[in-house]
């Protein structure tokens, strides 16, 4: 590969005063050496991990008793346990020094502006941990959240926590099959709600919605609501107002004693059959490594203002609001983020003077195809990083970031999941960003790009994997004994190694250039979408007798592609076309609409009778199919390749 342009190179002056200069400092004390350089200090992180995430746990001001092991380290993976006699509830460390500064500043689509102050945080959290704990809501419990992106579902998360208790969200815009997926299999205690949400400039109104998943997840027994769209007095019967709920007068919040690895989150991660993997993360593990990726890898720091676009669907919310444990303020929105024009969150920016200023990639190549130029329309003193995710952005998004936004930030393309609920490799303010490039893997994390052997190799595309045990790893899957889904997940491929489901180019300098998804999971926007979910609506519409759903690069982005195979005597006219994303986008979501439904007379299948997702999106995507001799059928695959419909 050729050396790729440098964009932005750290001031001498400006790096000295970052959180990861002074973390430097601290870890050559801890080493008892210097550090050459960026490696250095990486390689050490993963030689010396135990005492790397005991120095990040001491630096970055976790909240707790770590006990006197840092890591009990074991070559299953699975095995490994960090802080293993630790106790500590994280929530102390969210709302700590809970003063009068800013922690939560509300923005939606209509205009409405809300702002808590970090004493207000703690004062919303301890009433609703009160009324939680009425509920009879224990340490185990789930609790879980149909709610937008407001500081309520920040209170109603941390108040959970608190308790000991797990939390889980889905947006509003979620249809009631796609949420009950989710909720069904963890049996929630008590759900939170809001009564509708804004997006493009229109109220959509969601009290049926919420009542039909209450209905049909049996143990749910409260509903809590807040009145976002209407006003209290509308709401159906069964369903109590967010105030109404909360405890005013509470006694004095006590946080229930945890172990580093209870869990604190269940997120959902869709696949190509069943239901939704219900994936389980710690507390203590997930706030440390985002304590990590904020205040080393992003130069958060306390004071700073935060903003990331994301729904309460997304890990992006749960990597967002822990910025609070920073003290930063984190900048909430909700709605549409181009409404009612591409300067919406430029506005945010400026108005709010916001620090950080995260999107998508898709987002960023949108203001560019719009020739956008914040850069000569908007004062963006303030803004120090452009953080951005969902999918691998263009070199062409790289150089509009500087041409266009603003010449010195630093730009933290970052490249993780739901999976750990963070990031593998991303930004270093200690680094240059290259053109079309990930700088580093993150801190901790032993992460390389691997052949089909198992070899690491530069230069060339390969599976990114992750080396070694470390802290935001799952503790479980939920309703899988044994791990036999989660080991078939991730560890399959490579024995004990992690494997991603991204393919990347490891760079001679040690950066990344991410390439896409190497698994069938749909990536539209950034926003990760199982195709068993689009499946499930097809089973309801009797023209179709078979289908496959994959994902096409196109026009820097992928779009969801729907391939039907029909019944006899069924054609595939404007009218069953929208009764397909009809059912789609009120059963699913919006994202999960294809962009085109096409017609074809066969679809490929594996020899076990699987069909050939995989097989059907190489061909789309013009690559190699890479195991062609599986395939039953392989000729169908013609009837994919160069398909006319596809080019535009």
């Amino acid at each position: 590969m050729s050396e790729p342009q440098v964009l932005w190179r750290p001031d001498a002056d400006r790096y000295a005063q970052t959180r990861l200069s002074r973390f430097w400092t601290a870890a050559e004390d801890r080493a008892a050496r210097r550090f050459a350089d960026y490696q250095d200090l990486h390689d050490w992180s993963v030689q010396s991990d135990g005492d790397f995430w005991a120095l990040a746990w001491e630096f970055c001001g976790l909240v707790g008793k770590p006990g006197e092991t840092a890591l009990r380290s074991h070559e299953d993976p699975l095995q490994a346990r960090f802080f293993p006699d630790a106790r500590l509830n994280v929530v102390e460390t969210f709302l700590k020094n809970a003063d009068d500064r800013e922690a939560i500043v509300f923005v939606a689509e209509d205009g409405q502006r809300m702002v808590w102050t970090r004493a207000r945080l703690k004062q919303e959290v301890t009433e609703l941990a009160a009324a939680l704990r009425d509920e009879g809501v224990v340490a185990g419990d789930h609790v879980v959240g149909y709610v937008p992106n407001m500081p309520q579902t920040v209170a109603a998360m941390l108040a959970t926590a608190s308790l000991g208790a797990v939390w889980s969200s889905c947006a509003p815009e979620s249809g009631p099959d796609v949420v009950v997926d989710r909720f069904g299999q963890i049996a929630p205690k008590l759900m939170f709600a809001a009564d509708g949400y804004h997006y493009g400039g229109k109220v959509f109104d969601t009290r049926a919605a919420i009542a039909e998943v209450a209905a049909r997840v049996p143990t749910i027994t409260k509903t809590v609501v807040w009145p976002f769209a209407h006003s209290a007095q509308d709401l159906p019967e069964g369903m109590q107002a967010y105030d109404a709920f909360k405890q005013v007068n509470a006694p004095e919040l006590v946080c229930q004693p945890m172990g580093f690895r209870d869990p604190l989150y269940v997120m959902f991660s869709s696949g190509t059959t069943g239901k939704p993997k219900c994936i389980e993360h710690s507390g203590g593990g997930t706030l440390l490594r985002l304590l990590v990726e904020h205040q080393l890898h992003s130069d958060v720091r306390a004071g700073d203002r935060l903003f990331y676009y994301t729904t309460c669907n997304w890990m992006m919310w749960n990597w967002q609001v822990a910025a609070l444990a920073s003290e930063a303020t984190i900048v909430l929105y909700d709605g549409n983020p181009m409404y009612p024009g591409m300067s919406r969150l430029f506005d945010l920016a400026q108005s709010e003077r916001l620090t950080h200023l995260g999107v998508s990639a898709k987002f960023i190549d949108a203001t560019l195809k719009r020739r956008t130029r914040p850069i000569a329309s908007h004062d963006l003193a303030d803004l120090r990083v452009v953080l951005s995710t969902g999918s691998p952005l263009s070199p062409e998004g790289f150089s509009h970031v500087y041409t266009d936004w603003k010449a010195d930030v630093q730009l933290a393309s970052i490249c993780g999941g739901t999976d750990i609920l963070g990031a593998f490799i991303g930004g270093c303010p200690a680094l240059p960003v290259h053109r079309g490039e990930i700088p580093c893997a993150t801190l901790g994390l032993d992460v390389a790009t691997l052949d089909d052997t198992g070899t690491p190799i530069t230069g060339q595309a390969g599976e990114l994997v992750c080396r070694n045990a470390h802290p935001s790893m799952p503790t479980r899957f939920l309703n899988d004994p044994d791990n036999a889904r989660y080991r078939s997940s991730y560890f399959e491929t490579y024995p004990n190694i992690w494997r991603q489901g991204d393919y990347t180019i490891r760079t001679e300098a040690g950066g990344f250039v991410v390439l896409g998804r190497s698994d069938a999971t749909l990536n539209p926007g950034g926003v990760r979408i199982g195709t068993a979910e689009i499946y499930r609506q097809l089973d309801k519409v009797d023209e179709v007798a078979e289908a496959v759903v994959v994902g096409q690069s196109y026009d820097n982005d992928v779009r969801v592609v729907l391939f039907v195979s029909l019944a006899e005597g069924a054609a595939l006219d404007d009218a069953l076309t929208r009764r397909i994303k009809t059912g789609i986008r009120q059963n699913a979501s919006p994202r999960h609409v294809p962009a085109k439904i096409i017609a074809v007379a066969d679809i490929p299948h594996t020899k076990s009778g699987k069909i050939a997702e995989l097989a059907v999106r190489d061909v789309v995507n013009n690559q190699p199919v890479r195991n062609l001799s599986g395939l039953a059928n392989p000729a169908a695959l013609d009837l994919f390749a160069n398909h006319p419909e596809l080019t535009a």
